[in-house]
């Protein structure tokens, strides 16, 4: 099995490429990084925050967390 190919020697067999091969090289090389990167996860936005703050004074939050998980089990 071969060994992990240094980068210098990678980049150095794509510069003796010629100039069709080296763009084929490239756009396989991104379509490898497309695949395989890990995507960038966005920061999640809390919209629904305070969206039931008019219960605030008829439910504490345990007693929100019990009934919905009486709505999940149902």
């Amino acid at each position: 099995m071969m060994g992990v190919m240094r980068m210098s020697s990678l980049e150095q067999m794509i510069r003796e490429l010629p100039p069709e091969a080296q763009k084929a090289a490239r756009e396989f090389v991104e379509y490898l990084h497309s695949k395989y990167a890990t995507p960038k996860r966005a920061r999640p936005h809390f919209k629904w925050e305070g969206a039931l703050a008019h219960l605030r004074d008829q439910y504490t939050s345990v007693e929100l967390q019990h009934e919905i998980l009486k709505e999940w089990e149902e």
